[in-house]
């Protein structure tokens, strides 16, 4: 897998961990009061030494999966070739290929062109040839 490839990959990766993290976050949230106007919360599991437990390690290991995914993007960005001579040198490359992508297009368009010219006369050959055939064998 190319380089580009794998930073869309491990970009889709971080994605899918930030959003099941801020997903978890939310699911497992204690219901807080907004307001003196607002009833109280209903209470919540009753093995809650347990859930207090899980709700203290789940955010620490995705944020730990969070960041090792971001490290892992960082070191495929540090291992992305360095472009030389520049900016100047990469838009001149860039009018080079676009040159040189010009300059085949118009080969192709040419060829293009030729062949629907071929194609042309190769129809009319054989409609030529089936009208001939269909007049020589005209029923009397």
């Amino acid at each position: 897998m190319d380089i580009i490839s794998q930073l869309q990959e491990q970009v889709n990766t971080i994605a899918a961990l930030a959003f099941n993290t801020i997903g978890t976050l939310q699911r497992d949230a204690p219901p807080v009061r907004l307001s003196p106007n607002y009833p109280e919360p209903p209470p919540t599991a009753t093995n809650a030494a347990e859930d207090a437990a899980n709700l203290a390690e789940q955010p620490q290991l995705m944020s730990a999966a969070l960041v090792k995914a971001a490290k892992q993007f960082d070191s495929l960005v540090a291992a992305l070739p360095l472009t030389e001579g520049g900016e100047e040198a990469q838009l001149k490359r860039i009018a080079e290929l676009q040159a040189e992508n010009d300059a085949i297009g118009q080969e192709l368009q040419k060829q293009l062109e030729a062949a629907e010219k071929e194609h042309k006369q190769v129809q009319e050959l054989f409609s030529q040839a089936t009208d001939d055939c269909l007049n020589l064998k005209r029923p009397d």
